[in-house]
């Protein structure tokens, strides 16, 4: 069977369309489709407080398409979940009110707290019995989870995130109260390594070019001076740089590169993992409950 995850954030709109595989006991999820598309919500939302109309026909439209390719794929069961832009927008909820009359797709308005724990779900799989603080900047915010022993034992969300630092509309005290929930969480006594999701992590990593799924701190600022060295029309054509990436990937590095000063991290994993992947993990569940109540 196929299920499906619509992610609508500030910067992007992301489908995925998953396999489920079952190996004895144990269930997994192979990818089979995966659109991207740059909406830029956060553009409108922090600078006029709504989603314009023109980008209000840009996401109908859009959903339609993903729609026609969840039937084409034949999924099964599938949810749209909208982060921060949309839950700012004065017109958030009305506007997934129209969509859903237009092309029947419901997008669940998720908190920073709900957005955390989805990609929690997926991303402590990667973590052992160390000390990790799992960063995942997005368009409109940023998610902090500290972790131990594979428990989350903290989070925190704040609102700064790629675009919000591109528009210059972070919330006044944004970085200092980052920095001190960061100083007064970490465990200074144990080892920290420091976990990154998000579009623009996976990016410079893959810049990095490492083979492992491990980089470290130095390397990160290495490709930041690197890309910030090049102007925006040099960052698309000769580093081969999405339009929409290209802008705010610089502001996303400084975030990752700000947050492990300040928690003493050299180290960071980049397991390729966000709220997709739990979106579709919590479709799988949603939908096997509804299997076993069947029986």
């Amino acid at each position: 069977m196929k299920i499906a995850a619509i992610d609508i954030g500030s910067n992007a709109a992301r489908l995925q369309i998953s396999t489920v595989l079952h190996v004895d006991d144990a269930v997994s999820f192979k990818k089979v489709e995966y659109v991207r598309f740059p909406l830029r919500l956060g553009h409108d939302v922090f600078n006029f407080g709504e989603i314009t109309p023109e980008s209000e026909v840009r996401t109908n439209k859009l959903m339609q398409v993903y729609k026609l390719l969840m039937e084409l794929h034949e999924v099964e069961d599938y949810m749209a979940c909208a982060t921060s832009a949309m839950r700012e927008a004065v017109n958030g909820h009305d506007v997934a009110k129209r969509i859903k009359d237009l092309t029947g797709i419901e997008i669940h308005i998720i908190d920073g707290q709900k957005e955390a724990q989805l990609i929690n779900n997926v991303v402590v799989q990667a973590l052992d019995e160390r000390q990790f603080l799992h960063i995942d900047v997005g368009g409109g915010s940023t998610e902090l989870n500290l972790y131990l022993n594979r428990k989350k034992i903290n989070s925190k969300s704040f609102k700064i995130g790629s675009v919000r630092l591109l528009e210059g509309k972070e919330t006044r005290g944004a970085w200092n109260k980052m920095k001190e929930w960061v100083e007064e969480n970490v465990l200074t006594s144990q080892e920290l390594v420091a976990v990154g999701t998000g579009g623009n992590i996976n990016k410079i990593f893959n810049l990095v070019a490492k083979v492992a799924d491990t980089t470290t701190l130095a390397e990160i600022e290495r490709m930041r001076n690197y890309i910030s060295g090049y102007s925006l029309e040099d960052r698309i054509n000769k580093l081969r740089l999405n339009a929409d990436r290209a802008d705010v990937i610089v502001p996303a590095a400084d975030i990752y590169i700000s947050v492990m000063k300040w928690a003493g991290a050299d180290t960071i994993i980049v397991p390729d993992l966000g709220l997709k992947d739990g979106i579709i993990q919590l479709v799988h569940e949603r939908w096997a409950k509804k299997q076993q109540k069947k029986k």
